[in-house]
């Protein structure tokens, strides 16, 4: 029960950290665009495959596999994004869970995680496939954990009383595991008829099985031999802890706090409109392509969620690339990057998250752009 402690000792940190936000963060919800966008209001499951291959870059490296977020102030900046992005946009992401949250909160029409590892395309159709095949959240966690839903929960429960009842459930045998591992795979490949090569299916098996292997006290580390053997320091925060955190106000946006925030999920995934790509955020195809879609239905970036990649965009040189990207998609004044990077107090991963303008911050990469075609 150490790291519970922790948690809470972390969230006391709260008067010593500065959350970095626009101007006038107080001011009401962004207004919607006033034109209407033409995207989808579902995708047959043809088109969602092909959407998310046709944008795909071949698969890259990483240095972790990132199962789990290791971002443990993600939600000190959800009230004011909710403020300054409008619902309905799109969203775009990198990485695992944490989008979730942020999707919850600001309810975008549809979802791009764009991803330079496979891996990460593997954990969001196995998620996609867990969504759907829970009616509730103590079912997604069942289903996620392979832990038998204890008694007690229901659609009032907060993500906190989640974690606490689940916490101590003996974990199921392999038995279990295999049969909804089978059934995950299942619901991909024959309910939408996803042709996922023996790779992928490779991928969500090794995904998964560390879910049930490590249960909720999985966390960024668990896959990294070193650390799992306890010859690394780590310090990461695990599932469990992080559905207990909150903003610096104490308020929960974590994506499983309510039945509300998990059915915005459920709905996005049940109608084939999260779709995971795979590529650099510097290449030269997977944010252009799903720019490119965006722009062709009339909509606009809302958000976009980076996590730390800027840091490695920028040591490899590419960061312009990337900034290029961006400039190249449908923004406006309330396009907002949230982005996570070291700040001093910050415990665990030592990361804390800030807001930016996509518009203004890419502005003169676009302008480059325009200048080199002419």
């Amino acid at each position: 029960m150490m790291i519970r402690t922790k948690t809470v000792a972390i969230l006391s940190l709260t008067a010593a950290l500065t959350v970095v936000v626009w101007p006038h963060a107080a001011t009401l919800r962004a207004a919607a665009p006033t034109t209407a966008d033409t995207l989808p209001a579902r995708l047959t499951d043809e088109e969602f495959w092909a959407l998310s291959q046709d944008s795909s870059e071949p698969n890259g490296q990483f240095q972790s596999d990132n199962l789990v977020s290791n971002e443990q102030y993600l939600q000190y900046v959800v009230p004011d994004l909710v403020k300054r992005v409008p619902a309905g946009g799109v969203y775009l992401g990198v990485g695992p869970e944490q989008n979730f949250t942020y999707i919850a909160a600001i309810k975008p029409k549809m979802v791009f995680i764009t991803d330079i590892r496979r891996g990460n395309l593997c954990m969001h159709l196995m998620y996609k496939a867990i969504f759907e095949l829970s009616k509730d959240r103590a079912d997604f966690l069942e289903l996620l954990f392979n832990k038998k839903r204890p008694a007690g929960l229901t659609e009032k429960s907060t993500a906190s009383e989640l974690s606490y009842a689940f916490w101590d459930v003996v974990t199921s045998s392999e038995e279990v595991y295999k049969a909804n591992l089978k059934k995950i795979q299942d619901h991909l490949t024959v309910t939408h008829h996803l042709p996922l090569s023996t790779d992928d299916l490779a991928g969500i098996e090794y995904i998964y099985s560390h879910f049930w292997w490590d249960g909720m006290r999985i966390n960024y580390n668990s896959s990294n031999p070193a650390a799992a053997s306890n010859r690394t320091p780590n310090s990461m925060a695990m599932y469990g802890d992080l559905m207990l955190l909150t903003d610096a106000a104490g308020t929960s946006w974590y994506y499983l706090n309510s039945e509300e925030s998990f059915r915005t999920l459920k709905d996005l995934e049940t109608k084939n409109l999260f779709v995971p790509v795979v590529g650099n955020f510097a290449g030269p195809k997977a944010l252009r392509a799903v720019g490119k879609y965006v722009r062709d239905h009339g909509a606009t970036v809302s958000a976009m969620y980076l996590s730390n990649v800027e840091q490695y965009l920028s040591q490899d040189g590419i960061w312009g690339s990337f900034c290029a990207n961006v400039a190249s998609m449908p923004l406006d004044a309330t396009s907002t990057f949230i982005r996570s990077a070291r700040a001093g107090g910050a415990g665990g991963s030592g990361l804390m998250n800030f807001l930016g303008s996509m518009h203004d911050e890419t502005a003169a990469c676009g302008r480059a752009a325009a200048r080199a075609v002419q």
